[in-house]
């Protein structure tokens, strides 16, 4: 209905707006077309030419517009391609000096160190000192160091990962042979051997060392003069003679690991010495020994610092039990139950002491020790047992990790 109205309406508007007006238009048109014939016969023809005139001008001008148009798109069309070489070539630049600068870049190194010594010269004390912690025990007495400890120092140019060895000593003893066997497989797999030297001492196990880091001389060797700090410039100068002229290493170098003097020289040696490899181990690592293993070893240390005369090694440990702290508890606590290992009875009553207090101050010392670690607080049980001739029965090394399966 309405779209019949709204036609009606359109063809009603066309008819208001049309009536006689297509007469009323011939009627002017004719008459100005009359007028015009009277005035200028020609006028029609000169009409009809400034039409084509100006009709043909308009084509030229199109023409040329066209021809401009091309033109411009051309040269937009070469700007455009000259950016793009431009672009290229600089991508290109930027590649090779990319790659020149990664050829330039000295090639990540990685691989072990076996840190090699008569007993006490310090070992365990360097490469705690370049971890920052305490991953091997250290105590005065010498043979503390009973397995090979590995320790993991990470930086962005390479990988330095230690064999922290036991003392090199001979012996006869089930214990100390197991110890040497330790010792040379460090020195076996490693990459690097670095010849740690006690200043103060040149007894018959700095020559037995001598002996063993020179037989094999197809991976470098670094000699290390340690515990400078108490020596002077003359005896620091005999060694460096007496090494150059009897063992001509790689290279030698004097440092003290208890104050850090020398230990920068030092790591960028064995760094510059390594293959180049990535990393071995995770960036994170630090030491691959268990919770359990560094409990162990923290008791025994504080047996060592604790006893005297031959109970120190005469000892061994072992944990019964690890127990860590449930996660809902607010404040973290551990439980540990270990058992020291003496070869006699007699041993045992010494372990013990009077009235407990000698076994009471191993714990504490041990418990104190293994809270930092374990950042957390620490309930520790130490039981007493004599396990004869342990130190030569093939069974108890291994049961104590000390044999060949450990």
């Amino acid at each position: 209905m309405n779209d019949h109205q709204d036609s009606d309406n359109r063809d009603t508007s066309a008819n208001l707006a049309a009536p006689g007006g297509a007469d009323v238009g011939d009627r002017v048109d004719k008459q100005s077309e009359d007028a015009a014939s009277a005035d200028d016969p020609a006028g029609n023809d000169a009409a009809s030419a400034d039409s084509v005139s100006s009709e043909k001008s308009g084509d030229v001008g199109v023409i040329k517009d066209s021809e401009d148009s091309e033109e411009t798109k051309d040269s937009e069309d070469r700007i455009e391609t000259k950016d793009i070489q431009d672009m290229s070539a600089e991508k290109e630049q930027s590649v090779e000096k990319d790659l020149s600068a990664e050829k330039d870049r000295p090639a990540h190194r990685a691989g072990f160190v076996a840190i090699m010594g008569a007993p006490n010269a310090g070992k365990s004390s360097l490469m705690n000192k370049y971890l920052g912690q305490k991953v091997a025990i250290v105590t005065r007495k010498p043979q503390t160091t009973r397995h090979r400890i590995l320790g993991v120092l990470t930086e962005p140019r390479g990988q330095l990962v230690f064999w922290d060895t036991p003392g090199v000593h001979n012996s006869r003893k089930a214990l100390n042979r197991e110890m040497m066997s330790r010792a040379q497989a460090a020195l076996a797999d490693s990459d690097v051997c670095l010849w740690l030297i006690d200043g103060q001492r040149q007894g018959p196990e700095h020559k037995l060392t001598g002996q063993l880091v020179t037989a094999d001389r197809r991976k470098p060797l670094i000699v290390c003069l340690n515990k400078i700090d108490l020596l002077g410039p003359d005896d620091v100068a005999a060694w460096a003679g007496h090494i150059d002229d009897e063992i001509k290493p790689e290279a030698f170098l004097a440092v003290s690991a208890r104050t850090g003097f020398g230990l920068d020289k030092l790591k960028d040696t064995l760094i510059a010495h390594l293959p180049p490899n990535p990393p071995l181990f995770s960036e994170d690592t630090l030491t691959d020994q268990t919770l359990r293993a560094i409990a162990a070893e923290y008791v025994r240390e504080a047996v060592f610092d604790l006893t005297r005369q031959e109970l120190p090694y005469s000892t061994a440990v072992t944990i019964d039990e690890f127990k860590e702290p449930d996660p809902r508890d607010r404040k973290p606590l551990y439980r540990i139950s270990a058992t020291i290992h003496v070869e006699r009875e007699s041993q045992k009553k010494l372990m013990i002491g009077r009235r407990g207090v000698m076994l009471k101050n191993v714990g504490q010392k041990a418990r104190l020790g293994l809270e930092e670690i374990l950042e957390g607080q620490l309930f520790l049980s130490l039981f007493v047992r004599v396990t004869s001739g342990w130190s030569e029965d093939s069974r108890s090394l291994e049961e104590f990790a000390y044999g060949e399966f450990d």
